[in-house]
């Protein structure tokens, strides 16, 4: 009698375990494109622009494709793709940015983004690229090392310490997608002073 239970009860249970469901909420709504206002609904920090006002140019950004000056002291310019060059990525939690680097080292110093992961994939160039951990147990970081040509992708995880370095002798230019509409970033190199080679 007690098997008859226990069979009645694990078949009971299974049975509505397949009315359960796992998966992210859905938005309570597609957008909420980004307003400089003070008025309508406040959602990820930002007011919304009322859907029956929203454009195509809400969702646009032109010109990417202009190379960018990198005779800057790092050797880099970044140029940021975020809610605030595209008020419509407001809630849409990703965002982008296209670096360019100088021959012979250009540099996108050591930093981090706390609140998003990124994917970089080089378009023109090689780079050396890399992250640094910060989260082993015993306090020792990691260094995690890649040498990308074109078409390459490489990951980087949040609250790690990427450092992309040009290694050629021409332009090198990437495109880095974040996970984080404004994925702010903190140039802390602390981390880099004590890493060992993953290698």
């Amino acid at each position: 009698m007690e098997g008859l239970k226990f069979v009645l009860v694990f078949v009971l249970l299974a049975s509505a375990s397949s009315f359960a469901s796992a998966s992210d909420p859905s938005s309570l709504q597609d957008f909420c494109v980004a307003i400089n206002e003070t008025d309508g609904v406040f959602v990820n920090g930002k007011f919304c622009k009322d859907p029956a006002q929203v454009t195509e140019n809400d969702f646009f950004y032109a010109g990417l494709n202009m190379p960018r000056d990198t005779s800057s002291p790092v050797g880099s310019k970044v140029t940021p793709v975020n809610v605030a060059q595209i008020a419509g990525l407001n809630t849409l939690g990703i965002s982008f940015a296209r670096i360019d680097y100088a021959p012979y080292g250009g540099l996108n110093p050591p930093h981090t983004h706390p609140r998003a992961s990124e994917i970089l994939v080089v378009v023109e160039g090689t780079l050396y690229v890399g992250f640094v951990t910060s989260n082993l147990a015993n306090g020792d970081n990691r260094l995690i090392t890649k040498v990308l040509n074109p078409g390459d992708v490489f990951c980087v995880p949040n609250r790690t310490h990427p450092f992309p370095v040009q290694c050629g002798e021409n332009q090198c230019r990437c495109i880095r997608q974040f996970k984080q509409p404004e994925p702010w970033c903190n140039h802390n190199c602390k981390c880099c002073v004590r890493s060992r080679s993953a290698h």
